[in-house]
């Protein structure tokens, strides 16, 4: 076991360096005095996330396989990794420290690279009362649909399992409150960006809507206040669409996300899919 003192060298705020023999799996959070679990209820609106499902009962190792998927893509998104050997080097670069006496430098000299950004938290794990569901919590400089986007991509590309417990990633640009206010309040702060000014006209666009544990607002409704808020010199395309617009609603709480024409091709962002579509497809180097 390392020493205190080592460990504490080791470690910054927001990325985790030691992998886990096999995959990393997630403590229950401490409870507070009162026995509440500090990551209950906390979806608040004003916040980015990233939803998750995975296999029956294993919520918490699909904790720890989201959290080794999370910060590799972080890496890879600061450039500091591109390959899946790359990062196996990186997290197990200090495994073998009895090899070589430069590794403990090697390790400080990736860490201060991290620390100089001083991100705190990039992913925080908030339990939800829903059997194969997972919420994240994301805060900058991580933009949930690029973010998850890149890391479906490069699965896409490689053809490399990325996690064996996650299935699919949904990003979440802007949370708020499940209400009508709440939901017209998040789309337009989420779809203006997207569909208004004079450069992007004559969208395409579908909407998708998912809803959990709520019975207040219903699909047909939101899918209209969406559309309103989207505006006219766009048309509905729901399979040959430019933009994709994502509602999830679960409980109290409504999120919103734009995501690329490419959601069908990726698998809906569903790892598990993209892996099994690549794995039954042929070589595409052979002649």
């Amino acid at each position: 076991m390392t020493d205190t003192k080592k460990r504490k060298s080791e470690e910054t705020p927001g990325i985790s360096f030691k992998k886990a023999k096999g995959r990393r799996q997630w403590q229950t959070p401490k409870r507070n005095n009162d026995g509440n679990d500090p990551h209950t209820a906390s979806i608040e609106p004003g916040i980015s996330g990233i939803w998750a499902t995975c296999d029956m009962h294993k919520e918490a190792k699909c904790t720890g396989d989201l959290i080794d998927l999370f910060n590799k893509g972080y890496l890879q998104m600061l450039g500091l990794i591109d390959t899946e050997q790359q990062a196996e080097e990186f997290y197990g670069s200090h495994e073998g420290e009895a090899e070589s006496g430069d590794i403990e430098a090697d390790i400080q000299k990736e860490i201060s690279k991290i620390q100089k950004l001083k991100n705190e938290n990039l992913f925080d794990p908030i339990r939800v009362d829903v059997k194969c569901v997972l919420f994240f919590k994301t805060r900058a400089p991580i933009e949930p649909v690029g973010f998850v986007h890149r890391i479906c991509t490069d699965a896409f590309s490689s053809g490399c399992k990325q996690s064996r417990w996650v299935k699919r990633l949904t990003p979440m640009t802007l949370i708020g409150k499940a209400t009508e206010k709440g939901l017209d309040e998040v789309a337009k702060s989420v779809l203006v960006p997207h569909f208004h000014g004079n450069d992007r006209v004559g969208k395409k666009f579908a909407i998708r809507t998912n809803i959990r544990n709520h019975n207040t607002l219903t699909r047909d409704g939101i899918i209209r206040q969406v559309a309103e808020v989207i505006g006219p010199g766009h048309k509905v395309d729901l399979k040959d669409y430019d933009l994709l617009v994502l509602v999830e609603i679960f409980q109290n709480i409504c999120g919103m996300s734009v995501v690329p024409a490419d959601f069908d091709q990726l698998r809906r962002y569903n790892l598990a899919e993209i892996y099994d579509a690549r794995k039954n497809m042929p070589n595409q180097h052979e002649e």
